[in-house]
């Protein structure tokens, strides 16, 4: 990623054959808006930190929002890594965030229980609360 000459045209061949690019970890580490402008993203995935402080900070929310329009500005998917609350995926549905991912929906799966998930079609549901029982 620091040698744009040369990662653009690699990623833009990538692109050519259908693959679709994602930026992980949005907003912390490597990732920089210079990448939005010179890589052919489709798919910026917001860091956990970010979503995590989304319903306790002035700060994390107004992060996560802009994010989120900016990405749907530049017209690329959204997704919000670590969503381990209700509130969380409350805020991102209300942001118009596109897709989640976290342990709200479901916890990591061995392989074989996995496999019969799918075989059964039946899917992880979000954790039910006590609070979410009552009337």
């Amino acid at each position: 990623m620091h040698d744009v000459k040369s990662t653009a045209p690699m990623l833009q061949a990538l692109k050519s054959m259908g693959v679709l690019l994602a930026i992980d970890d949005f907003g912390t580490g490597y990732s920089s808006l210079n990448y939005l402008r010179q890589f052919p993203i489709d798919t910026l995935k917001i860091d956990r930190s970010f979503v995590r402080d989304s319903t306790t900070s002035v700060d994390g929310a107004a992060i996560v929002s802009a994010v989120i329009s900016l990405g749907r500005s530049l017209r690329q998917r959204v997704i919000a890594e670590g969503v381990e609350t209700r509130d969380q995926f409350a805020f991102l549905k209300l942001n118009l965030c596109d897709e989640g991912q976290g342990y709200y929906f479901g916890h990591p799966l061995v392989a074989e229980a996995f496999a019969e998930s799918l075989r059964t079609g039946l899917r992880p549901q979000p954790p039910i609360k006590q609070a979410d029982l009552q009337i």
